[in-house]
């Protein structure tokens, strides 16, 4: 099963349950569709970093064509190859662009090992962890068609996290060529004037290569989420991947993203808006398949993470809900113009939701163990 029948399964039958589905749905698609917009206006911007004649608009319809063309005759499996292509070729532009620039090796491991949150950025921080763990990549992930053992799917994760992870790492020291307020035009001139033309033409291409990959993702992630929630085992039929309703899902979220793109809105406040989306979602996904992991109608015992595991896991559950919750009271208190909850409430608050959320974990190793 992939998570999205995992949760039908074990949630569909009880109100709560239902209302937790749809509420997940609305989420996802809506984050994707959000998202889809700054990945359009992401690869314009690229584009417009090394061809400034071209209009935006052209670009936007360019764009739009091109991720309709190949998401209407390509397989789930074609995309993905595709989609590794073009990650790589986007990966290896911002290697090169972070590894030519000077930076001081004890200060990345100094900010790296003691973060901190400076005023007025955490909206920022949410959007960062909101694209480092995409939620919609989790139904994404477990939807496509896997023909691996459990060893081979574990090692593939490895290296897709480790190279995912380095390649964030390498996004990031490209971004400190700037000081002060950012934009890509901004970013594209200090890199200009620090590594010649060729830093303007790197950053352009990484742009459009993390825009178009992203464009194609979230408009599959958004389909496979719906047909995996909502397909039923009598009209599984109508939910295939060249079906009316598999494409009017992707073929809406593509659609928002070109309607924001032709309007030409500025794309990074679009994009930290969608990915803070993706961050407030991150910890009810986290909560779900950390449920999910340890039910045994769902998942057979001999699969199940033992005791080291859930606890690492657990850990990272915990620090998923507080920095979720912390930050979006903060996004919330800023809105409204007053504190909603102090550091430490909100502490108590995550800790007390996770506690009740582990009551059926417990149940289930205590049988397993029994």
């Amino acid at each position: 099963m992939n998570l999205g029948q995992a949760m039908k399964q074990e949630y569909g039958h009880t109100a709560l349950g239902k209302s937790l589905i749809i509420l997940t749905l609305i989420a996802i698609i809506s984050g994707c569709a959000a998202f889809e917009a700054g990945n359009i206006l992401g690869a314009v911007a690229g584009i417009s970093l090394i061809f400034q004649q071209i209009p935006g608009q052209a670009v936007v319809l360019a764009i739009g064509i091109i991720a309709g063309i190949l998401l209407w005759n390509g397989s789930i499996g074609q995309i993905a190859t595709l989609l590794g292509f073009i990650v790589a070729f986007m990966g290896i532009c911002f290697v090169v662009t972070a590894m030519m620039l000077p930076h001081s090796i004890g200060s990345i491991f100094s900010g790296a090992f003691t973060p901190g949150i400076p005023a007025g950025a955490e909206i920022l921080v949410l959007g960062l962890i909101g694209t480092t763990v995409v939620p919609y990549n989790i139904f994404l992930g477990s939807g496509l068609k896997h023909a691996q053992t459990p060893s081979e799917m574990k090692t593939g994760l490895l290296i897709a996290i480790g190279l995912g992870g380095f390649i964030s790492i390498t996004i990031l020291l490209t971004g400190t060529a700037i000081a002060g307020d950012f934009s890509f035009e901004a970013l594209a001139a200090a890199l200009n004037d620090q590594l010649g033309p060729a830093g303007a033409w790197l950053l352009g291409i990484g742009l459009f290569g993390a825009g178009l990959s992203s464009t194609l993702t979230a408009a599959l992630a958004a389909a496979i989420t719906a047909k995996s929630l909502l397909a039923k085992t009598t009209d599984s039929e109508k939910w295939v991947e060249n079906g009316v309703r598999f494409r009017s899902v992707w073929i809406g979220v593509l659609a928002i993203g070109l309607l924001f793109g032709l309007l030409q809105l500025q794309p990074v406040p679009i994009i930290i808006l969608a990915q803070a989306l993706n961050g407030v979602i991150l910890p009810i996904i986290a909560v779900v398949l950390f449920l999910l992991m340890n039910n045994s109608r769902v998942l057979p015992i001999q699969y199940q993470n033992g005791p080291v595991y859930n606890l690492l896991t657990a850990l990272v559950v915990y620090l998923t809900l507080l920095i979720g919750l912390t930050n979006l009271f903060r996004a919330l208190s800023r809105v409204l113009e007053f504190d909603l909850l102090d550091q430490t409430t909100i502490l108590v608050v995550s800790f007390v939701i996770f506690m009740v959320l582990t009551i059926p974990i417990g149940k289930n190793i205590f049988r397993k163990n029994s």
